[in-house]
């Protein structure tokens, strides 16, 4: 609904650096896992008027007046979710992906009771029993982790379970590449009387799109971000059967339990992004995810590359470096100035710490939005081996880099 041109005449400062922002997202080949490019119209909606109406509360329950529009734009986006992940109950007011998480825990467990998540150095989450979060200073937290061959061994997950009983057992993973048996989650949890959360935030695109197994017959709720592979703005949302909904009272937990007003105009963007991903053009994107993953994944192996469990079944793979004598914050910086965008990542058992890892982790989600494909992906590989390989080659690598940005450009 406005331009850029409107920030240029209060704040020309701002306006140059969002400027300079769209010339490198143009300009650089984006495999940060977690990031992706929404369309017009999920931006005009975040965007819009929207995010003056202040709106506490729920649809026909708000604690202000001249809510009747931002009602309506919160229920299309329920109905939506619902209708997309095949549930009964969604909240989509968080405002990020850790706050849904944050308001399940508080939800389902009172401060001190015994949580099991995978640990953040195997690829867990901050939000899922980090000692560095809330999620690990208010709860008592245990961890998981993945074997030598980088794969969820789910009967050391049931050897911890049965040794620490928690009260719930957290399944998702920021930094995994094959798929999570949640049917094998559901039943180590029902074994040791836990509740089962799962963490869909990376693989919700995935999920939606049948490219991945739904948590939904097996966990007790599910939470997600919006962003992603689900390519909408970013935020998150909760999910679940109407009697866990009210059984644990989701909405409560959410507002006024940890948040305060809704972003309305983020939730507005949920709810095209929702209708979006409900469309046939959609499925297709999330098959060409993962090939575009493999592809790459095959082609940096091919290269001498090593990945951490030998492959992907998903949007991302792990790099694991340690034969390749640089660090995970090396190689971002190098692969930066080749004008390819990642990030550091520990791998599992990493000797370094995790301001430097032995790793960085590479996704497919925003290239493919981009619309490349196996072929462009392996063209990628090359260049990430070559600059791996020799400084000496990374003005060969950018302009591999260069040719597939301008065979793809992007509009800002």
């Amino acid at each position: 609904m406005y331009s850029i041109e409107e920030i240029e005449k209060t704040d020309p400062e701002i306006a140059e650096l969002i400027r300079r922002e769209v010339a490198r997202q143009n300009s650089h080949i984006e495999l940060i896992a977690s990031e992706n490019w929404v369309s017009k119209a999920v931006m005009a909606a975040m965007g819009s008027p929207l995010t003056n109406k202040y709106a506490e509360g729920y649809p026909g329950k708000r604690y202000y007046g001249g809510c009747v529009c931002v009602d309506g734009v919160e229920e299309l986006a329920i109905e939506r979710a619902k209708k997309l992940f095949q549930c009964e109950f969604a909240n989509v007011q968080p405002h990020s992906g850790a706050q849904a998480n944050m308001a399940v825990f508080f939800a389902m467990l009172k401060p001190g009771d015994a949580v099991l998540g995978m640990g953040l150095n195997h690829g867990g989450h901050l939000s899922h029993g980090s000692e560095a979060n809330l999620s690990g200073t208010y709860f008592k937290a245990f961890h998981y982790g993945v074997n030598e061959n980088g794969f969820i061994d789910y009967d050391e997950v049931l050897r911890i379970a049965k040794e620490c009983r928690p009260k719930l057992i957290v399944a998702g993973a920021s930094a995994y590449g094959r798929i999570i048996d949640f049917r094998r989650f559901r039943e180590i949890a029902d074994e040791v009387g836990a509740y089962l959360m799962v963490d869909i935030a990376h693989i919700a695109g995935l999920v939606a799109t049948g490219q991945h197994p739904s948590p939904m017959p097996y966990a007790h709720v599910v939470t997600s971000t919006t962003h992603k592979t689900l390519r909408g703005p970013r935020g998150g949302i909760i999910l679940s059967s109407q009697e866990n909904a009210e059984k644990f009272n989701f909405n409560k937990a959410v507002f006024p339990g940890i948040q305060g007003g809704p972003l309305m105009h983020v939730i507005a963007a949920k709810a095209v992004c929702f209708k979006e991903a409900l469309e046939p053009e959609f499925q297709e994107y999330g098959k060409n995810i993962v090939a575009n993953a493999k592809a790459l994944c095959s082609g940096l192996i091919s290269r001498n590359v090593n990945i951490v469990s030998g492959g992907t079944d998903n949007h991302l793979m792990l790099v694991d470096l340690r034969n390749r004598e640089v660090t995970g914050k090396e190689m971002e910086n190098m692969l930066d100035e080749v004008n390819i965008t990642c990030n550091k990542n520990a791998i599992p058992n990493d000797p370094r710490s995790p301001f430097v890892t032995s790793g960085v982790r590479l996704g497919t989600p925003a290239v493919t939005s981009r619309g490349m494909n196996p072929e462009d992906m392996d063209r990628i590989a090359e260049a990430i081996a070559m600059t791996l390989d020799s400084r000496d080659n990374m003005d060969k690598a950018r302009e591999i880099v260069k040719g597939l940005t301008e065979k793809y450009p992007l509009v800002g």
